[in-house]
């Protein structure tokens, strides 16, 4: 867990260090995150991620920052669901499929089932990508699934889903 580094892959043999773009280039450009041409009309979203890997924490919230979301991240779906109840408003919800203690689906099914939270988004994270993990997926309640490093298709859930709000604003 060192700054400025997502972690390491084996890339045709050799280890290699994957760095966190989204450290390094508030270093380089210091007005990066709040220049103009970066603002987006979803920069008022929040949203929550869940995951219990530190590494796809760490890579998928810089990217969600650096395309104008509020991120707050928990490590667990209880710690995700905490955030829920705690009062923070959030426009929309990402979680992993794969958690120990409370799956993905029993997250989603649990956020269903609570009358304050029921018409959240939810959009399923999985690095399995299925018809039938999809089709559970719908019936547990997620709006959409997106393989999770699908950085473009994540973005255009999200933009899909958020839609309605975009036109509020």
């Amino acid at each position: 867990s060192q700054e400025g580094l997502l972690g390491s892959a084996v890339i045709k043999g050799q280890a290699t260090e994957v760095i966190d773009v989204g450290h390094f280039l508030p270093m380089a450009f210091a007005d990066w995150f709040t220049r103009k041409d970066m603002q987006r009309t979803s920069l008022t979203l929040a949203v929550l991620l869940v995951d219990d890997s530190a590494f796809f924490r760490n890579m998928l919230a810089p990217v969600l920052k650096a395309a104008g979301y509020r991120v707050r991240v928990a490590p667990s779906a209880q710690e995700g669901l905490q955030a829920l109840r705690s009062g923070q408003s959030f426009d929309v919800v990402l979680t992993d499929i794969e958690m120990p203690e409370m799956n993905g689906y029993e997250f989603a099914e649990t956020i269903r089932a609570d009358q304050h939270l029921g018409s959240l988004p939810i959009i399923a994270l999985s690095s399995l990508v299925s018809p039938a993990a999809i089709e559970r997926g719908r019936l547990a309640g997620f709006h959409d699934y997106v393989a999770k490093f699908d950085r473009p298709g994540l973005i255009a859930a999200l933009k899909e889903q958020t839609a309605e709000l975009h036109r509020a604003a």
